[in-house]
């Protein structure tokens, strides 16, 4: 079953919306375990 548009676009926002906190993110600790948190989400979607 594919996605419809706005399931797509939608998580395309949830993937913008992760990636500004993590850019907004002053501790570089902390934007290292967003990012990773980031990687970890979407490579799981993948394997999905």
């Amino acid at each position: 079953m594919g996605m419809t548009d706005k399931q797509f676009n939608s998580y395309i926002r949830f993937i913008l919306s992760a990636l500004k906190d993590m850019l907004g993110e002053a501790d570089p600790e902390k934007k290292e375990a967003k990012a990773q948190e980031l990687l970890d989400n979407l490579q799981a979607t993948l394997e999905d």
